[in-house]
């Protein structure tokens, strides 16, 4: 191995964090520069939604990105919320406290860009008015950020009722409070709002500014003065997310006999216990009953094998295929060990940037699948038929797990996880004989335990055994 390869190999590329020392007022054009985005809009328009789901995009594609919700900010400082009287516009001493929790929550920003690493601020606030948004410029100028707003417009009254009850109920403001009551205060908070909100004006005030209007939950967009690559993907990210309840089912092929060999990579075809198990899960998705269920798999055998006994259409995309192992493909870990040391001691060391000579790492495999990411938002109930690598990412990215977390996440075969809005379902499908049935539940449950330790996530996981 090269001095060059192994220098690469152990240093991958990072965003840079960018020296604000000088102060100098045209900094904010350079192209690294850090972005602050900013949310603009009523309550119960999705900011909230939008916020932590671009963030979650952002950190899997590798931009360090974090959300600061004001609403924490205010809570801290206002211990117990009364109602929608600490709203209004003639409040002073309400208005004082908002402005001072902005103003903290701006240090905490430039605290995390200029000391933290992090490369893209998420401003999480209503900041209806003119005067917010200029003390947010005035302080990126000073800092020399980029500044990106994302108003969210919305007309619907439907659409603001169901967000009201789906979310705003059991927010932290609302302890024990019954849902009429909830939605009585809540509508009119909005109305305190409606009375200072100021829109974008793409037309004239605000046609030098960089933002994205979005209207009436995606069903129109307005995009003025992108400044660079990364405002380019936010755009198109979130022209492709919808907030329709949909599910999300991924597997991994059924037991190939590349598996039984231990052997990565290699288009082998299925075993007799992968093919019971398609046969398996044409029943599962039959008793799930699952509307207009789209089903893709990659172009290895073993997937397409699996789709086949589901007697339904499929579609083949290439971008699913496992990870390449270059020239270690079709080779047991074993044998890599004891044919390639320096290479098997460099993924060891940093599995997720580490690729393979010939092939791809972790990282290569994400920028693999974005496109895959953006269909899965704008679609309806799909199941995705995959490889371990390719679930991994797919997971990291819809349970927003780090980088240094992915590479490890357990994907057991012969198991679907079926992921919605706010719930994670494991549906282990066991397809051993009788004689072994209890010890291979014992087995997967320990999978599955494992799992949902790595996962750590702050929803609902629920396990279903089902045998075969």
């Amino acid at each position: 191995m090269t001095l060059e390869r192994r220098f690469m190999l152990e240093n991958p590329l990072m965003w840079l964090n960018y020296n604000n020392s000088a102060q100098m007022t045209w900094a904010s054009y350079m192209t690294n520069s850090p972005t602050v985005i900013v949310l603009i809009g009523l309550p119960a328009r999705g900011k909230t939604y939008i916020s932590k789901k671009l963030t979650r995009y952002l950190n899997w594609i590798g931009v360090p990105t974090k959300v600061f919700n004001l609403g924490v900010y205010r809570r801290e400082a206002v211990q117990s919320y009364k109602s929608y009287d600490f709203f209004r516009h003639d409040n002073k001493e309400a208005m004082k406290i908002r402005k001072q929790c902005a103003i903290v929550a701006l240090q905490d920003v430039k605290s995390y860009l200029n000391e933290e690493g992090g490369q893209i601020a998420v401003f999480d606030a209503t900041n209806t008015t003119r005067e917010r948004r200029s003390l947010i410029l005035s302080f990126a100028k000073e800092n020399a950020y980029k500044v990106f707003f994302v108003e969210s417009f919305c007309d619907d009254p439907e659409v603001i009722a169901a967000n009201i009850l789906d979310v705003k109920v059991s927010s932290p403001d609302y302890p024990e409070r019954d849902r009429d009551s909830v939605m009585e205060d809540f509508l009119k908070r909005i109305e305190c709002y409606k009375i200072t909100y100021q829109p974008l004006d793409p037309d004239d005030h605000d046609k030098d500014l960089s933002f994205i209007q979005v209207i009436n939950v995606g069903q129109r967009f307005l995009v003025n003065r992108v400044q660079d690559y990364i405002q380019s993907k936010i755009v198109y990210y979130l022209m492709n997310i919808h907030v329709q309840k949909h599910s999300i089912y991924l597997c991994r092929h059924g037991e190939s006999q590349h598996n039984i060999q231990a052997c990565i990579g290699g288009d082998s075809e299925l075993s007799s216990r992968g093919k019971q198990f398609s046969k398996a899960l044409r029943g599962f998705l039959e008793n799930q009953k699952i509307p207009d269920l789209k089903v893709w798999t990659s172009q290895l055998r073993r997937t397409i094998q699996t789709a086949e006994e589901l007697g339904v259409p499929y579609e083949q995309w290439k971008i699913l295929n496992e990870i390449d192992a270059g020239i270690c493909e079709e080779m047991t870990y074993e044998k890599i060990k004891e044919t390639y040391p320096d290479e098997y001691s460099l993924r060891d060391q940093d599995k997720y940037h580490y690729r393979y000579p010939g092939g791809e790492s972790y990282q290569d495999l994400v920028q693999r699948l974005e496109p895959v990411i953006m269909e899965l938002e704008s679609q309806g109930n799909v199941l995705v038929i995959c490889h371990q690598a390719v679930m991994r990412c797919l997971l990291a990215y819809f349970l927003d797990k780090s980088a240094d977390d992915l590479p490890y996440l357990k994907c057991p075969l012969h198991a679907v996880m079926k992921l919605t809005p706010v719930d994670v379902y494991i549906y282990i499908i066991n397809i051993s004989t009788w004689k072994k049935k209890k010890i291979y539940i014992y087995i997967y449950i320990i999978c599955v335990y494992v799992c949902i330790y790595l996962f750590q996530v702050e929803i609902f996981i629920k396990i279903k055994i089902i045998c075969v």
